[in-house]
């Protein structure tokens, strides 16, 4: 049962809505995965018991966007006392196998587990839309803002001509441009460290950058 006094419910000037996710999402969400991340290794993959069991757990921090019926955008997030001076971990580590069940129900941190928009909706603004709805429910939760990791996904295709750390570091001073960190960074997540082996993908050579959205910053 959500812990808020109302859900989270918004429609778009386009038509589509952003509201929580419910029971009946979970096997079109299975089917999103695959379609936003296709290179992904199947076991990072969450499937929709993950779902579910997502929204037995924490089903404050879990969101949808719709258009009527078709579920075109999503994001899991999960309450955590994250530990910045030891930030090495791994996507599986952290989803628990998808399972989430490394929910700590007092976290003061917003842990964002994923977040994708359908190819087809894409240069709409609604990653900014499902981050901000996010960022709503973590002010309501009294937490210190948002932490997660941004797959640095324009390094696979020039891992044969640079190192991580040399790509990350013109991503950071604004020399590079990356599909994903760099739109994070525009909305306002700043950069905190590499890690490398985050996730078995191709497309960000397993390279994760590590972001933090303070509470008192605007989306």
């Amino acid at each position: 049962m959500l812990n808020l006094k109302t859900p989270y419910y918004q429609k778009l000037n386009n038509g589509l809505v952003v509201q929580h996710m419910k029971p009946e999402h979970a096997q079109q969400l299975e089917e999103l995965q695959k379609i936003v991340f296709p290179t992904l290794a199947d076991d990072e993959l969450i499937q929709a018991k993950h779902y579910l069991k997502h929204l037995e757990i924490f089903p404050e921090g879990q969101f949808v966007i719709t258009d009527n019926d078709k579920v075109i955008g999503m994001t899991s997030s999960m309450r955590s006392h994250f530990n910045f001076a030891d930030y090495h971990h791994t996507f599986k580590e952290t989803i628990a196998g998808g399972w989430m069940t490394n929910h700590e129900p007092a976290g003061d941190w917003l842990y964002g587990l994923d977040i994708g928009v359908h190819p087809d909706y894409r240069g709409m603004g609604l990653a900014r839309v499902l981050y901000r709805a996010r960022h709503e429910i973590a002010k309501q939760l009294h937490l210190k803002g948002q932490v997660t990791v941004g797959m640095m996904s324009g390094y696979g295709a020039v891992s044969t001509q640079m190192s991580g750390q040399e790509y990350y570091e013109e991503l950071v001073q604004r020399k590079r441009f990356d599909p994903t960190i760099s739109t994070q960074m525009k909305i306002g997540f700043e950069p905190v460290a590499l890690i490398a082996d985050y996730l078995n993908d191709p497309v960000c050579g397993g390279f994760g950058v590590l972001i933090k959205l303070d509470i008192d910053k605007d989306v």
